[in-house]
């Protein structure tokens, strides 16, 4: 990494590199701002790392700031980090239940200043206490937080809970893509299925098995903190996960970067499918999968005789056909 900030007690770094251009805003002892701007496309962004007081009390000053923030930011801002605190009860096991009560103040945070959490692909839980089974206990305390900026400029961000390395949190991968697709999606689907009683109910069973096999699998991990079962649950999650995959720019003969769909994909065709001087190549053509026949084709190309115009016109309105058909030697001469 080229460049590198900290805060004032040392326990939050921001490092970027070359690609970026950063400007640090605002720093304290649970938060820190920057403005990083990527210098190839020009898109400038916000964002506040936080690590967050463990005691409710102690996070006060830090919503404080964060409101600060919201209040006049137009431009896209990603809140992420160690919050210290759960939304949920679902985002804790093990230990004495939660008492939700010390967690109004973030809730109430998230919704006044319009941030949205970005979810999370992975383990459910980011934290444990490092004890052994039967007393440990993890939460979900770290998380990514959006406004609605974000959104519209990076509406394919994901987060990713990473393994535990050395430290009892988990690494989150914030990933995050600028993509502008303007090409139609098409969408096939034989409407017969829907007439069967009993395909609805299993398209909607499908989700609720997974959700409880992942749910059920991401305890037992949790309440043994048994290797096997971690990799259990990944093999789980493994099955039902649906990854995007993008080509987001790709480098031409002469080293020049190609960026955005359209111009990627006219790359890609040229230098896959013609020579050098603009040849097609044929053979990589053949390659394509036909969707037609040979006789498609023939019937495709063929002139219409004149009963099949006759049909054509006369299906189109009685009234018009008859009269038409007292034309017929000027129609269809």
């Amino acid at each position: 990494m080229d460049q590198g900030v900290s805060n004032s007690n040392k326990k939050i770094w921001i490092f970027w590199d070359q690609e970026f251009a950063g400007t640090l805003w605002d720093k304290d002892e649970q938060h820190m701002i920057i403005e990083l701007k990527y210098v190839e496309v020009g898109d400038t962004f916000h964002i506040s790392v936080i690590y967050a007081k463990c005691k409710p009390a102690l996070r006060i000053p830090l919503w404080e700031t964060l409101k600060l923030k919201s209040t006049p930011c137009t431009v896209p801002w990603c809140v992420i980090g160690d919050f210290n605190v759960i939304t949920s009860m679902g985002e804790n096991i093990g230990g004495i239940p939660h008492q939700m009560k010390k967690s109004n103040d973030f809730i109430s945070m998230i919704e006044k200043y319009g941030l949205i959490d970005l979810g999370f692909h992975g383990p459910r839980y980011t934290s444990f206490n490092g004890r052994g089974p039967g007393a440990i206990v993890w939460k979900r305390v770290d998380r990514g937080l959006v406004n609605d900026y974000w959104i519209t400029s990076f509406p394919t961000t994901s987060i990713t809970h990473l393994a535990l390395v050395g430290s009892n949190h988990s690494p989150l991968l914030l990933k995050m893509h600028v993509r502008q697709d303007n090409a139609k999606k098409y969408f096939r689907f034989l409407n017969y299925w829907v007439k069967n009683g009993s395909f609805m109910p299993l398209v909607q069973e499908k989700p609720k098995e997974f959700e409880q096999k992942v749910k059920l699998a991401e305890e037992k991990w949790a309440t043994t903190n048994d290797p096997t079962n971690r990799m259990i649950l990944h093999e789980v999650q493994a099955q039902g996960r649906r990854r995007k995959l993008f080509i987001h720019k790709i480098k031409d003969e002469k080293g020049d970067w190609i960026q955005r769909d359209e111009a990627v994909r006219e790359a890609a065709c040229d230098y896959l499918f013609t020579e050098p001087g603009g040849h097609i190549r044929e053979d990589l053509l053949n390659c394509i999968p036909t969707m037609t026949t040979n006789e498609d084709n023939g019937e495709l190309s063929r002139d219409p005789e004149m009963e099949e115009l006759k049909q054509v016109v006369f299906s189109m309105s009685p009234t018009s056909a008859a009269g038409l058909d007292g034309m017929n030697g000027k129609l269809f001469q």
